[in-house]
């Protein structure tokens, strides 16, 4: 099933999500299904359970965009434990469609999370993967992108997206 991508605006968004208590369930292996085909519709690498309206701690990447099964990525409850070096790089949201801008990163990150089994994992990420870890992350404890840009930035963007919104672009 593919859901609908929850936009920029919407308090979801900006809240941090609950952790995910129950493992190995057919309800949460669909979930996670239902993520990854969400995610390529839409043409995405990363999405957080939060972008599809529900508040979980539960996010797909997959920086090959659908071109290798092997580099698809599943992280509950996931929390960074490593960051080293720096990284800037283009980095876009689902949420935020049509707007990219350069983000700085730690270029090598370490993520502890459990899987859809409940097992501890521990995955290293560098690059993209590592951008994309942070950013998904990022999108569970209730941060955007944005607020990684200056603060000029920022404003720009938000003023473009409020005259979408007025002008009914943005929904």
């Amino acid at each position: 099933m593919i859901y609908r991508i929850v936009k920029y605006g919407d308090p979801i968004l900006e809240t941090p999500a609950a952790d995910v208590t129950e493992f190995g369930t057919p309800e949460l292996k669909q979930l996670v299904d239902d993520m990854f085909e969400t995610m390529y519709a839409n043409k995405g690498i990363g999405l957080a359970a939060p972008q599809i309206a529900v508040s979980q701690r539960l996010t797909v990447i997959d920086p090959s965009a659908a071109e290798d099964a092997t580099q698809k990525v599943v992280l509950i409850n996931p929390e960074i434990i490593v960051r080293e070096g720096t990284q800037i790089g283009e980095e876009g949201c689902l949420s935020i469609p049509g707007f990219r801008e350069d983000v700085k990163r730690a270029k090598h990150v370490v993520v502890r999370a459990r899987n859809v089994e409940g097992e501890t994992v521990e995955l290293p990420g560098d690059d993209l993967l590592a951008r994309a870890m942070q950013h998904e992350i990022d999108h569970l404890n209730g941060i955007l992108f944005l607020s990684h840009l200056s603060m000029l930035k920022r404003d720009l963007i938000r003023r473009k997206i409020r005259k979408l919104q007025k002008a009914g672009e943005w929904n």
